[in-house]
This record gives structure tokens, C-alpha cells and sequence, in this order.
């Protein structure tokens, strides 16, 4: 009898390259991609009795407590602008990016059973992370925008520019400097474990590294060169510049953070691509 050749509906080979994202294999397993989102953005808040509303809460009263602690007892200049509105301009980029570094660098410990278990592209995991944060990070700046049309109304000085078109790019930015630090983070946390713990401290280390609670124009020239070092610090201040009117805003500032941003993305993948093939033997 002639052997009769099989039609395969799924063809599981090992990836070729470092830099092989199996873009087509995230595709076909979109619905999956989908699933992780809701369940990412869920189960959090499951079982809770406010819920979504935490959304909401976090970064109010985290402006809240900033604006008392840095606007009225330390004195700390906002360029006149309400600040209220300022701190939450920065607040909100900087959870957003926070929040996708944070939970994206424990993507293989925490997932290490279903990874053992199941194949589906691991690209999938932490690109779920981000997009469910995008989420979030979309509830918060509604929030901002809440805010931001009550003080354009009040007259305050505020002046939102041409620069807002640039807000889908900066999220881009938040979004890549995220990934590329959490996949770092999460190679390197299958064989050093205490690096967990070092990972959330840091975070909250650098977000005093960076304008959020201050303007760039405020620092001595001695110490900007040291803030500007932070790929946060020119986004964040070309967001607050779109919206606000205030800020330092320059293209160099800009291109030095989009530079960083993809070249940590490339690096946080060739790094995440070559410990999925052998995770499994370390965690």
C-alpha cells in the first residue's frame, strides 16, 4: 500500500533565528492573545469591592498626595501650571510604562506551568501585559482629559498644541521600553531569582529620575544631563508639553528616547527569544 501524505493543521518548528518573532504564529494565535488581555485585566480586580474603580482611584490619589507633599509643603515649581493637572500628566505616562516593565519582567516565573504544559508563540505573554495595560492606561487618561477640560473651562493657564498628535507615538514609546526591560528583566530573573525583588524598588528609584514631580526647566544645567539620561524624561515632558503648554519640549530629546526605546526592544528580544528555548530547564 502507498503511503498516503498527511495534511497537518498545525506544523510545530523551532525558531530559526534570534530575531524570529513568529509574527504569523501571534497572528493565528490572536485569539489566545485576546483571552490573556481579559484575563490580565480582570482577574486583578476580581473578587474586589470596588473594582475598576481602583482604575481611577491609584493615580488620584497618588496626584493628591503629590501635590501635598511636593506642591504645598516642599514647594517644588509646576511652570504655573495647576498642579493638580501636572502631577497627573506625569503620573499617568509613568504607571503606564511602569506597570508593563513590572509585570512583564516576571512573564517566565509566573507562567512557567502553563509554558511546560501548552505551546503557543511565548511572544504572546508579554505582548498581552502591554495591551492590557494600554487598557488601563486608557482609563487614567480619560481621567487626565476629565481633569484637564475642568481647569481649560476654569481659564487656567493651560494650552494644549500641536504636539498632541505626537500622543499615540509616546504611548508607542512607554509601550517598547516596557517590553524591552520587562523581557530583559525576565531572562535573567529563570536564573537569578532575587532580581525580583530589585525590579519594583528600581522603578520607583527612576520615576524621581525623571519629571514627574518636577520640570526639566526648574533643574540646575549640572543635573539635567543626568535626568535627560532617563528615556522616560523627554517623554514624559513632551507629553505634559502637548497638553499643557509647559515643558521642555525638543526633538532631540525625542529621538534620543525613540533610540533607546527600540534598540532595549531589540536587545529584550534576541535575549527573550534565546531563553525560551531552554527556560524550562532553570526555573
Amino acid at each position: 500500500m502507498k503511503e498516503q501524505d498527511e495534511d497537518w493543521s498545525l506544523v510545530i518548528k523551532p525558531s530559526s533565528g534570534l530575531f524570529d518573532l513568529q509574527l504569523k504564529e501571534v497572528w493565528r494565535y490572536r485569539d489566545l492573545l485576546q483571552m490573556f488581555v481579559r484575563r490580565d485585566f480582570v482577574a486583578v480586580y476580581k473578587q474586589t469591592i470596588l473594582g475598576p474603580i481602583w482604575f481611577f482611584l491609584q493615580p488620584l490619589f497618588t496626584t493628591i498626595t503629590f501635590t501635598i507633599v511636593f506642591g504645598n509643603i516642599a514647594g517644588i515649581s509646576t511652570d504655573g501650571v495647576p498642579p493638580l493637572l501636572f502631577y497627573m500628566a506625569g503620573i499617568v505616562g509613568w504607571n503606564y510604562f511602569a506597570e508593563c516593565l513590572n509585570t512583564t519582567s516576571n512573564t517566565f516565573t509566573q507562567n512557567a506551568n502553563i509554558f511546560g504544559k501548552v505551546y503557543f508563540p511565548r511572544l504572546i505573554m508579554p505582548l498581552s501585559i502591554i495591551v492590557s495595560n494600554l487598557l488601563k492606561f486608557g482609563v487614567q487618561f480619560i481621567l487626565f482629559l476629565v481633569l484637564l477640560s475642568y481647569y481649560l473651562l476654569d481659564d487656567a493657564n493651560v494650552q494644549p498644541n500641536w504636539a498632541v498628535i505626537l500622543v499615540p507615538y509616546l504611548v508607542l514609546l512607554m509601550a517598547a521600553l516596557g517590553l524591552g526591560f520587562g523581557m530583559l528583566i525576565s531572562a535573567m530573573t529563570t536564573k537569578y531569582r532575587d532580581l525580583k525583588f530589585l525590579v519594583t524598588f528600581g522603578v520607583q528609584l527612576a520615576m524621581y529620575a525623571s519629571p514627574v514631580i518636577y520640570p526639566i526647566s526648574t533643574l540646575p544645567e549640572k543635573y539635567k544631563i543626568y535626568i535627560l539620561a532617563n528615556p522616560m524624561s523627554g517623554i514624559i515632558e513632551t507629553f505634559r508639553y502637548s497638553f499643557l503648554g509647559q515643558g521642555t519640549f525638543e526633538w532631540a530629546y525625542l529621538g534620543y528616547s525613540t533610540l533607546f526605546a527600540f534598540v532595549v526592544l531589540a536587545l529584550g528580544i534576541v535575549v527573550f527569544n534565546k531563553v525560551e528555548k531552554s527556560f524550562m530547564d532553570t526555573v
